[in-house]
C-alpha cells in the first residue's frame, strides 16, 4: 500500500504544480520541468515521513 501511495502523491503533485505554472503563464516545457522537480521533492518528503513512522 505504501509504494502505491507514494506514486500517487508524486504524480498528483507533478500534475498540480505543472497546471499552476501554466496557469501563471509559464511555457509548457518550463512548467513540466518545475512539475518534475516538485514530484521528486514530494516523493522524498513522503518517503522520509513513512520511514520515520516505521522506525517508531
Amino acid at each position: 500500500m505504501r509504494p502505491i501511495m507514494l506514486i500517487v502523491v508524486a504524480l498528483l503533485t507533478r500534475s498540480l504544480v505543472t497546471n499552476l505554472c501554466i496557469l501563471f503563464g509559464m511555457q509548457a516545457e518550463v512548467a513540466s520541468s518545475i512539475g518534475t522537480l516538485g514530484m521528486v521533492i514530494a516523493g522524498l518528503v513522503m518517503y522520509n515521513r513513512m520511514n520515520i513512522r516505521r522506525r517508531k
